[in-house]
């Protein structure tokens, strides 16, 4: 996603919100600004790894980082948080465009795997 695109939300950290909020919040982003037209499940997949790829450069050079992160600089966790979200927020608008339940799917594949 654009960094000089935002999705309005209150001020204050938001504590929760479903996958399915989320994803309602996204697609009306997308209409608001035309963009549905380029939402094809193909064109989500390969933003979403592209966003990925960011992702991966962050840790590409740090070698084994501790849990939590203790020893960066805050940031540097920004950014992490970043893209993060950007893979997140992919994810979310592609699996809405394919008809699939993320949360749902997810849940089944936890109860698969055990």
């Amino acid at each position: 996603m654009e960094e000089t695109e935002e999705i309005s939300v209150a001020e204050e950290k938001v504590v929760d919100i479903s996958l399915k909020d989320l994803a309602k919040k996204l697609e009306e982003f997308a209409r608001a600004r035309d963009w549905e037209k380029y939402h094809s499940p193909r064109n989500l997949l390969l933003a979403m790894v592209g966003e990925v790829g960011e992702l991966s450069e962050i840790f590409q050079w740090r070698g084994e980082v501790d849990k939590g992160l203790p020893d960066w600089e805050e940031s540097d966790k920004e950014h992490l948080a970043e893209e993060l979200s950007d893979v997140l927020l992919y994810l979310i608008r592609l699996s809405d465009i394919c008809g699939i339940d993320l949360g749902d799917a997810a849940t089944k594949k936890i109860v698969k795997n055990a």
